[in-house]
Parts: structure tokens; C-alpha cells; sequence
């Protein structure tokens, strides 16, 4: 993990705990205040959701499943041992000739067997490391989807919180300017040229805009506290956030884009390779046909007492192979696979549902797009027009030919053309963002580049080297734990060295402000006794 990311975690830690009082570089203003931008946001969502450290963890069991097929292929070695009195008619040879001095005396059996087992042959395990191997690609490629959808989940509670400031605004300025309305209505009602009932339905309308005021305010907390919660700070952190939404022209076509989400898109990815785990489950179920094929080695001894040989034929090895063959299992291979089969099918249907569903994303994520960025234009030449009507209606209010109602309405209007214009813009942004999540563009992992080398022969962790963007890039837990405890130390460090110049500031302060306390030297002595 890089310094930046490391700071990021820092950040995090120091907010959370209350360290942080003074100005750091401009980014953290105060003990409870946070000054972020969008890729701020987004890095710090990636590494302390804990959505995605659950999909990490997910990552590390299909690891470990895997592991635990290939090793089942593998050689094992057993010991038994049993201790057992002993007796019968069988046994009264051996006791006569005991009772003469020859042999033990067969009163009690010792017995140690070692075996060691080494597959040479089992397709039903073949399968099944072949499904596990899928696995952990399918894995991989759930994080990055994962990693996908909480950036898309930042930047949109990001943007959110760039709406309800932008509402703020337009909330406060109808506010404001109801209550210069009301002012000039209250004063043309004191010298008798307006009736009361416009001062009343003034304050009103003066009324329902504060309340208004009121509840985009309410929304902009909820909206930061969201954003905090999805990137692992307290709810309660105090976010100053300086962006301001904007528009971007958006060249790609839709057919551009939906090429690209089928060819990118990791769930998409993923759907294929849970197809593939399916196609293994087939084979895995065809072994019931096959034979099983173990080498087998063991060893015998037994015993008047423990590890001894002394019993007659006790001490005994063999070597071999041993073949097991289901000749009649009464149709129980059959069944697996027709029900496998099944399986398969319904994989491969899904699979296919996946890339309508990634058709449709793009589409409507595209449209979104279009409608807002038609809005953009509309709604901006509402606004001008909305800011002149108001104007005249309060001239025409002012010289006495225009009526209050006409102001009050003009007023909404303004209000309701600001409103429209700002969320056109943020539509558009959330667009935007829905957009690149429906193409599947990356975060950690290019999903083509990782297909690709996998299919080439590279295992799960050659192909996450050879597609990943960023050195840094986390893909499994027990990576993640490794950084996070030699963060945790280095940080540690920083802070013990930080507390050792303290402490020496404050011990040089305190001797400067009281020199009898400072420590005593020979010059100093040598320096009093020559005065």
C-alpha cells in the first residue's frame, strides 16, 4: 500500500478517534472537519467499506477451497494403534507353551498399523478442483464488481451531497428574496396602498420557504452523515466539500459503450466462469463411471506390549495399488448427471440474463444521460427567463399596476426553474457515474487482460498480476491484515517519535521558563564560581 493510500487509512484512524486538531497539509481543518473531493471520497470508500473487505474475505475461502481439492490429491499418511486383553480357546497353544518358557504370554495385544495413501487416479476429484479453481475466478472478478458498485455508491452520495448544498442555495435566496417582498409589502401597507391580506399571504409564502429552507438543510446532514458511513469516517465528521456540479460533454456512442460493457463488465465475467464451474460439475458427476486408482503402502506390528513384534505374524508391510469400480450403482451416477446437466443449463441461462441485464444498464444509464443533457439546456434558459419575470412582476408590483399574487408566483417559478436546473446537473453527473458502472469500468482489475490469462493457463493470482492497474491494488483479506498491521506499527512508530520531541520541547520550555530546574553542568559550575 502506497504512502497516499496509507494516509487515507491515517485520516481515517485520527478522525475517528478525535486526534485531529489543527490544519494538516489543507485537507483536515479541524478535530471533527474534513476537507474532501471526489477522489478522495472514492479512495477512502475503497478502503474502509466493509462491503468490500466481506467480498475480500469471500476471495480468501475460494482460495482455501481450492486448496483443499488439489490437496486431497495428494499424498496421506494414518497410524492406528489399539491395546486389547486378550483370550480364548485359540490362545491356550500359545499359553502352554508361555507357562514353559516359550514365547509371550498372549494375555494382551499391542497393535500399531501405519498406512500411506497416494491417489493416482480419481476423476470425481478432478472435477472438483476444477470447479474450485473457477471459483476463485469468479471471486476475483465478484471483488472488482464489488469495488465497481461502491464507487459507483461514493461518487453518487458525493454528488448528493453537491444537490442538497445547491437546494441550500436556492432555498435560501427565495428566502431571501420573499423577505425583501414582504419588507416592501409591509411598508406600502403602512402608508395605505396595499391591503393587509398581501401582507398575510407574504408571510405565508414567506413561511413555506423557511420551512422549505429547513428540510434542505435536514437533507444536507443525512446526506453527509451517508457519505461518511460509506467511507468509513463517523457520521458525525464534518465534510468540506468545495466541488461544485458540472457539465462534461459525453462523446461515446451507445453502441460504443454496450461493446464495451459485454467485453468489461466483471459480474458479466463472472457469469461465464460460474458456467465453467457448472460444465466441471458434469465431469465431476460422469466419474461415478470411472474407477478410482490409490497406491498403498503399510506397515503391522503387535504386541505383549506397545511397539513390540513379539506376537506370531505380527510384524507385516505390503505395497500395492488398489482399484475401486462402481460396475452397478443402481442409476446413482445417472441421476447426478442429468442433474448436473440441469445445473448447467440453468448456468448458462443466467449467463445470458446477465448480458441482456448489462445491455439494459447501459441503455438506460445512457438515456439518463441524454435526457439530462437535454435538461441542462432547457432548464438554464428557464432560469434567465425565470430571473426577468420575477423582476418585472416586482416592478410592476412596486409602481402599483401588478399584483402581490403576481410576485409571489413569479417567486415559485424562479424557485422551481433553479431547482430543475440543479438537479438536471446532477442527474447528469449520477448519469454519468451509473454509466461507467453499467460499461464495468475499472477499479483494481482489467476483467479482459484477466480472462485472457487464465485461459492462457496462469492461475488466479498470475492473472490478477498480469491485469491489475494499480501496484497497491488488495485482493484478498489475509493481504489486506498483512498492510494493515504494518500500518498499524509504522504508525505506532510516528506516533512514539512524535510524543519523544514533545516531551523534549516541553522539558526545553519548562528550563527556559525556570532556570533553577535546569540541569546542572560542570561549566555552568566552573561559569558561577568565576563570578
Amino acid at each position: 500500500m502506497n504512502k497516499k493510500n496509507r494516509f487515507y487509512k491515517k485520516l481515517t484512524a485520527l478522525i475517528a478517534t478525535g486526534l485531529l486538531t489543527a490544519t494538516v497539509s489543507g485537507t483536515a481543518l479541524a478535530a471533527d472537519t474534513v476537507q474532501l473531493d471526489l477522489h478522495d471520497s472514492v479512495q477512502m470508500a475503497l478502503e474502509n467499506n466493509r462491503t468490500i473487505r466481506q467480498a475480500l474475505t469471500d476471495v480468501d475461502t475460494a482460495k482455501w477451497t481450492l486448496s483443499k481439492a488439489r490437496r486431497t490429491m495428494g499424498p496421506t499418511v494414518t497410524w492406528t494403534s489399539g491395546a486389547n486383553r486378550i483370550g480364548g480357546d485359540s490362545l491356550d497353544t500359545a499359553h502352554n507353551a508361555h507357562a514353559l518358557g516359550m514365547g509371550p504370554a498372549y494375555d494382551y495385544s499391542w497393535t500399531n498399523t501405519a498406512q500411506g495413501v497416494m491417489p493416482l487416479y480419481n476423476g470425481s476429484v478432478k472435477g472438483q478442483i476444477k470447479q474450485a479453481r473457477y471459483g476463485l475466478n469468479a471471486q476475483d472478478l465478484a471483488l472488482e464488481e464489488t469495488k465497481q458498485a461502491i464507487r459507483l455508491q461514493a461518487t453518487s452520495d458525493y454528488y448528493n451531497i453537491l444537490q442538497c448544498r445547491n437546494l441550500i442555495d436556492v432555498d435560501q435566496e427565495s428566502v431571501n428574496t420573499l423577505q425583501e417582498h414582504l419588507d416592501n409589502v409591509n411598508a406600502q401597507y403602512r402608508v395605505g396602498t396595499v391591503a393587509k391580506s398581501d401582507v398575510l399571504a407574504s408571510q405565508v409564502q414567506l413561511a413555506n420557504a423557511q420551512q422549505a429552507l429547513v428540510m434542505a438543510q435536514n437533507n444536507y446532514d443525512i446526506a453527509v452523515s451517508t457519505l461518511n458511513n460509506v467511507i468509513g469516517l463517523p457520521t458525525d465528521t464534518v465534510l468540506d466539500i468545495r466541488d461544485q456540479l458540472k457539465y462534461t460533454k459525453y462523446d461515446l456512442t451507445q453502441d460504443d459503450c454496450t461493446n464495451y460493457a459485454l467485453d468489461n463488465r466483471a459480474d458479466g465475467a463472472a457469469a461465464r466462469y460460474a458456467v465453467k464451474m457448472a460444465e466441471a460439475a458434469v465431469e465431476t458427476a460422469k466419474a461415478g463411471y470411472q474407477p478410482t486408482v490409490n497406491a498403498v503402502v503399510n506397515k503391522s506390528i503387535g504386541g505383549e506390549k506397545p511397539f513390540r513384534h513379539d506376537h506370531t505374524n505380527s510384524d507385516s508391510w505390503s505395497a500395492g495399488v488398489n482399484a475401486s469400480w462402481n460396475v452397478f450403482d443402481n442409476g446413482l451416477t445417472q441421476a447426478s448427471i442429468k442433474s448436473a446437466n440441469m445445473a448447467l443449463a440453468k448456468a448458462q441461462e443466467e449467463a445470458a440474463q446477465t448480458d441482456d441485464q448489462i445491455r439494459l444498464d447501459v441503455r438506460t444509464a445512457y438515456l439518463g444521460l441524454q435526457a439530462a443533457e437535454k435538461n441542462i439546456q432547457t432548464t438554464s434558459v428557464a432560469v434567465t427567463r425565470a430571473e426577468e419575470d420575477y423582476k418585472i412582476a416586482q416592478v410592476r408590483y412596486s409602481a402599483g399596476v401588478g399584483t402581490n399574487l403576481d410576485v409571489m408566483d413569479a417567486n415559485e417559478k424562479l424557485t422551481t426553474a433553479r431547482t430543475n436546473y440543479y438537479t438536471a446537473l446532477y442527474n447528469y453527473n449520477t448519469s454519468k457515474a451509473s454509466l461507467d458502472k453499467a460499461m464495468g469500468i475499472p477499479v483494481d482489475l482489467d476483467v479482459v487482460k484477466y480472462t485472457e490469462a487464465e485461459q492462457a493457463g496462469a492461475t488466479a493470482p498470475k492473472a490478477r498480476e498480469a491485469a491489475k492497474l494499480k501496484d497497491d491494488a488488495v485482493f484478498e483479506m489475509e493481504q489486506l491484515q498483512k498492510l494493515e498491521q504494518a500500518n498499524a506499527a509504522a504508525e505506532a512508530a510516528t506516533v512514539q517519535d512524535t510524543d519523544q520531541a514533545a516531551q523534549t520541547v516541553q522539558k526545553s520550555a519548562d528550563a527556559a521558563e525556570n532556570p533553577s530546574a535546569a540541569t546542572v553542568t560542570s561549566e555552568a559550575v566552573a561559569s558561577d564560581m568565576a563570578h
